[in-house]
């Protein structure tokens, strides 16, 4: 199979043009191309994995999104946050999100609690 791991730029480059060319011949999983594109495709993501990690969203923009995601209104997380009032204050960053907030945004929405308890933009 001649794999080897990616190390480099140009290592990642290389491996690059691999994929694309196997992904354009689309070959069956379980196959020697199939079980090859599997495995350079699992390296490459571990390199940007590494080289370019994706920092967690702000938390609300986190909530806006699952809204969006889930055409959710601010009544939808009233039981969640509280009053409409204070779901508009979190949502205008006018009031920070409290733990027990958090739990339940994590608990019914299943917005991961790492993205919540980061700090807000403007924070």
């Amino acid at each position: 199979m001649n794999i080897r791991p990616i190390r480099t730029k140009s290592d990642y480059k290389a491996a690059l043009k691999v994929v694309s060319a196997l992904v354009d011949r689309d070959p069956a999983p379980g196959t020697r191309e199939g079980d090859r594109l599997d495995v350079l495709a699992t390296l490459v993501q571990a390199y940007e994995a590494a080289r370019h990690p994706i920092d967690l969203p702000d938390p609300v923009e986190a909530i806006k999104f699952r809204m969006e995601q889930g055409g959710l209104t601010v009544k939808d997380l009233e039981p969640i946050i509280g009053k409409s009032n204070r779901v508009y204050e979190v949502l205008n960053r006018k009031r920070p999100l409290t733990l027990a907030m958090i739990r339940r945004l994590h608990r019914d929405l299943g917005i991961p609690a790492e993205a919540l308890i980061g700090e807000a933009v403007g924070d």
